[in-house]
C-alpha cells in the first residue's frame, strides 16, 4: 500500500518562499506521476503541478513562473518550491500518486493521497 507523507508547510509573508516536501513508501510501480494539489476553506481541490517519473511536468495557470516541481528519484521523494508567494496560495497542499506515468491534473485520476500541509501567507 503507498502511504505519501508531506512536510515542509508554515506561515510565511506575501512574496516569500516555502518548500514543500513529499516522501512515499510502497511505491511498486515502474512508471507512475506525482502531483501536488491543495484546497482553500470553501473551495474546490484543485491540480498546482504534475510530475511523472520520466521527468514532464504540467502546472496550473496560477503557479506557472512561480512554483516548481521536482523529485528525488531515489528516495521517492516530490518536492514543491514555491516563491513569490501570495495570499491566494493559502491552502492544505496535499500530495497525490496515480499508478500510471501520463500527466493529469484531474484530481479524480489519484489513487492515493497524504493527510496535507497546510500553508498560510499573509499579505
Amino acid at each position: 500500500q503507498v502511504e505519501l507523507v508531506e512536510s515542509g508547510g508554515g506561515s510565511v509573508q506575501a512574496g516569500g518562499s516555502l518548500r514543500l516536501s513529499c516522501a512515499a513508501f510502497g511505491i511498486t510501480y515502474n512508471g507512475y506521476s506525482m502531483a501536488w494539489f491543495r484546497q482553500a476553506p470553501g473551495k474546490e481541490r484543485e491540480a498546482v503541478a504534475v510530475r511523472s517519473t520520466g521527468g514532464s511536468t504540467l502546472y496550473a495557470d496560477s503557479v506557472k513562473g512561480r512554483f516548481t516541481i521536482d523529485k528525488d528519484v531515489a528516495e521517492h521523494t516530490l518536492y514543491l518550491q514555491m516563491n513569490s508567494l501570495k495570499p491566494e496560495d493559502t491552502a492544505m497542499y496535499y500530495c497525490a500518486l496515480r499508478q500510471w506515468p501520463d500527466l493529469t491534473l484531474d484530481r479524480w485520476s489519484y489513487n492515493f493521497w497524504g493527510q496535507g500541509t497546510q500553508v498560510t501567507v499573509s499579505s
